[in-house]
């Protein structure tokens, strides 16, 4: 179990790094041509193929496919007073840790009379996809509204799997979050499928039924397994997606003064959600490594999903890289560029401003991943796949679209009407130009 990789006697570019690191093997173009034909079957059938593929992959066919707004309020309801008060605190979190990143109109003059101002639209309708596999995500539910809220999306469709021990329905912990935020639009329909439906829309509560189940969105987020970052990738030329991310993933950057109990305590924590999670352990400090593994062998037994713990452990996903020195160690987390990265180290500040390839990064002891996943207010969907390295975590930018409004008058137009000819020559297009000579000419 989690096996070592010893970079300290070498020097190695960021190129070999990136050859040689942990990562699981994730083969995306297979899953395309896994979920093109299950996007094309809900694009013909409807609700039909929804129901099939539910039936197909979570072993349950749901009676209705649209939960039922009275079912969402009894799910609030029944949802247990301290878990209530958990979601509480992390919508009230988050909400205040999005609200941060909204950017402002500016309107900037650029000659005397003549005005760009940079606008912020966001999306009218959103989908938003919360897994449903192995764990249940109310913490997903929060992330995505919350960002689409915040940045002001008017129609917020949800999407969860069917769950075969509800009778078909989704989740009651995600419909009781559901109610708690607002939203009432949602449907029992997972994986590439509910992808598909958002994107293009699908037909028919039932197989004779030609109404519009679900209406096409112009942007699908929420995080998934491979096929779900496939299928985002199938849809994005027909509306806007966050990212492609795949299974869990983090990587700690530590030295001789981490402690080993939190290192593996952390490890141990992306672990336990998925056989194919990665938890990578960066260090120069071989009494460090050797720690580690002892706080494994004694707290993995300690916890409910220990086997599927030792199998992430195990995987070749997951392991050690033993560096020369904490450069080397900020070295090889670049070029890692991890989902989540947790910084355990004596100037763990320091070593945060010199990471430039992280989903998100949290900084010191105190600070775990867990925190983030549910209530520090950052939010948790995040780039996985070292795609860290261009992409951006969820946040309210993925919900708004950028427009510059253009305003001139007559005489600031003049004003730029005979550099703008000669332009127009060059380029030959004199049409241009005598637009604007139609203007200096008048009505």
């Amino acid at each position: 179990m989690f096996n070592l990789l010893d970079f300290s006697k070498e020097d190695v570019d960021a190129a070999v790094l990136r050859e040689r690191l942990p990562r699981a093997a994730l083969d995306v173009e297979q899953a395309v041509a896994a979920v093109t034909p299950l996007i094309e079957a809900v694009r013909r059938e409807g609700a039909k193929a929804l129901r099939d593929q539910s039936e197909q992959f979570d072993r349950v066919r749901p009676r209705l496919l649209r939960v039922p707004e009275t079912q969402i309020d009894r799910a609030l309801q029944e949802l247990d007073p301290a878990l209530r008060e958990a979601i509480e605190t992390s919508i009230a979190n988050n909400r205040k840790g999005h609200e941060a990143q909204l950017p402002h109109p500016v309107v900037t003059e650029i000659i005397p009379g003549g005005t760009v101002t940079q606008r912020w639209i966001p999306a009218r309708r959103v989908g938003l996809y919360v897994p449903g596999g192995l764990a249940v995500y109310p913490s997903s539910v929060i992330m995505n509204v919350v960002a689409a809220q915040v940045a002001g999306v008017d129609q917020i469709a949800l999407a969860s799997p069917a769950q075969r021990a509800f009778d078909g329905s989704v989740h009651p912990t995600v419909l009781a979050t559901c109610a708690l935020l607002g939203v009432r639009e949602v449907y029992a329909m997972g994986g590439a499928g509910a992808i598909g439906a958002f994107a293009y829309g699908a037909k028919g509560e039932t197989a004779d039924d030609g109404q519009v189940l679900v209406e096409p969105v112009d942007v699908v987020t929420g995080p998934g397994n491979i096929y779900v970052a496939a299928a985002k990738r199938v849809v994005s030329s027909v509306c806007g997606i966050d990212a492609e991310a795949g299974t869990t993933e983090i990587a700690i950057i530590a030295d001789s003064s981490a402690t080993p109990k939190f290192v593996a305590a952390d490890l141990i924590s992306q672990a336990e959600h998925d056989p194919a999670a990665a938890s990578v352990l960066i260090t120069d400090s071989t009494e460090l490594v050797t720690q580690v593994r002892a706080e494994l062998e004694r707290q993995i037994p300690q916890r409910d999903h220990h086997e599927r713990i030792v199998t992430a452990l195990s995987g070749p996903q997951s392991g050690t890289i033993l560096t020369r020195d904490i450069e080397q160690s900020i070295a090889v987390a670049n070029a890692y560029g991890a989902e989540h990265l947790e910084i355990q180290t004596a100037d763990a500040r320091e070593v945060a401003a010199k990471i430039h390839n992280a989903g998100a990064i949290f900084v010191g002891d105190y600070t775990p991943v867990p925190l983030g996943d549910y209530l520090a207010g950052s939010n948790h969907v995040l780039p996985t796949g070292g795609t860290a390295s261009h992409a951006s975590g969820l946040n309210v930018m993925a919900f708004l679209k950028s427009v510059q409004q253009i305003e001139y008058t007559q005489q600031a137009a003049d004003a730029l009407t005979d550099r703008l000819v000669v332009f127009s020559h060059a380029e030959d297009l004199e049409g241009h130009g005598a637009s604007l000579l139609a203007r200096r000419e008048g009505k």
